[in-house]
Parts: C-alpha cells; sequence; structure tokens
C-alpha cells in the first residue's frame, strides 16, 4: 500500500513538473522501472520557401517568403508551387537574377543605340495628297510611319510604340518611340503634299 501511495504521488510530480520550462528532464520510478521524459522544444511555426511559380495572394515566382509549415507541407510542396531555402538554392537563384539583370541592361543599351541612330537620321519625309491650303486627305497614322521607317532603315518597329500627334495638315512634326521602358526617341516628320 505504501508503494501505491508513492507511485501515486511520484505520478502527480511528474504531471505537475510536464509545464516546466523547456528541455527538462524528469524522472518517474515505477516499482522495478525508470521512465525519463524529456520535454520538447517548441516546434518551429514557418519556413522560409522559395516559390517555383506564381502562387495566388502569396507571391511571385522566385519570391523569398515566411509561411505556415502546414501550407507549406499540405499544399504547396506537394503542388510543386515551392521548396524549402538552402544555401546552394540561394546561390543559384543570386545568379540567375545577375543574368537577368545583365539581359535587361543589354536590351537598355541596345534601346539606346536604336534611339540615336534614329535620332540622328533626321527627318522622315511623309508624301500625302493635298486639299485646300495646308490640309491634307486623310492622316498620318502610326503604321505610316512603321512603314517609312522599314524602308528607310531596314528596322522593324512594332505600330504599338508610336506616339503621334494628330497629323491633318502639311509641316513638320515630333513622334515619340517608345523603344524600353526608360528610353523614348523622338524622330522629326516632315509631311508635305504633292
Amino acid at each position: 500500500m505504501a508503494t501505491a501511495t508513492a507511485t501515486a504521488a511520484s505520478t502527480l510530480s511528474w504531471l505537475h513538473s510536464f509545464g516546466g520550462t523547456q528541455n527538462e528532464t524528469t524522472k518517474v520510478t515505477d516499482r522495478n522501472r525508470v521512465f525519463v521524459v524529456f520535454a520538447q522544444k517548441k516546434a518551429q511555426k514557418t519556413r522560409k520557401i522559395i516559390l517555383k511559380e506564381d502562387v495566388e495572394y502569396l507571391g511571385k515566382k522566385g519570391q523569398l517568403l515566411d509561411v505556415k509549415v502546414g501550407y507549406f507541407r499540405n499544399y504547396l510542396f506537394p503542388m510543386g508551387k515551392a521548396q524549402i531555402v538552402t544555401p546552394v538554392l540561394l546561390k543559384e537563384m543570386k545568379m540567375e537574377e545577375e543574368r537577368i539583370e545583365a539581359e535587361k541592361q543589354r536590351v537598355k543599351e541596345e534601346a539606346q543605340q536604336l534611339a540615336l541612330i534614329f535620332e540622328t537620321v533626321g527627318a522622315f519625309k511623309v508624301k500625302r495628297k493635298g486639299g485646300k491650303g495646308k490640309l491634307i486627305f486623310g492622316s498620318v497614322t502610326a503604321q505610316d510611319l512603321v512603314d517609312i521607317i522599314k524602308a528607310q532603315l531596314q528596322r522593324d518597329v512594332d505600330k504599338r510604340i508610336v506616339s503621334l500627334p494628330e497629323i491633318r495638315e502639311t509641316g513638320e512634326y515630333i513622334a515619340e518611340l517608345k523603344l524600353h521602358p526608360e528610353v523614348t526617341a523622338r524622330v522629326r516628320l516632315n509631311v508635305y503634299a504633292n
């Protein structure tokens, strides 16, 4: 009987000590057995991940994020939308970003060279059928300018990047070509009647 109360007392003390500090060790004796219980550390609740593709309401491809473990384990990882960050992966991402940045810089430099060519050419001449005074029949459109550039410089230009004022009279006009988000070329047009 005395051993039963001693065992019950030790079990109660073990239960009370369970709420103690982390990594606390408690010994519980039960007749001939000794149990050692280790309190576990608090589980990590977030993971650092890299998105492999765009995820709605979360982020874009290549973005570094902290997400809940369950969200990663149950949705992102099985669907192949993300992976855990590793030092090797970070190094690869950095190299990829540098490559992309170098490519953007190269495209910008090409656009600047093309803008320089357009601005040094001088004025493009546009011939239209004349009307009364300085008026012309019809108007000069972006497609007309694109055709003239292709004929004179052998360069293909998309008409969507051309910004023209409304041209319904003869005279000199300035058109803008948005070759790059940061590079705009200004081109002169001479419109005359035949």
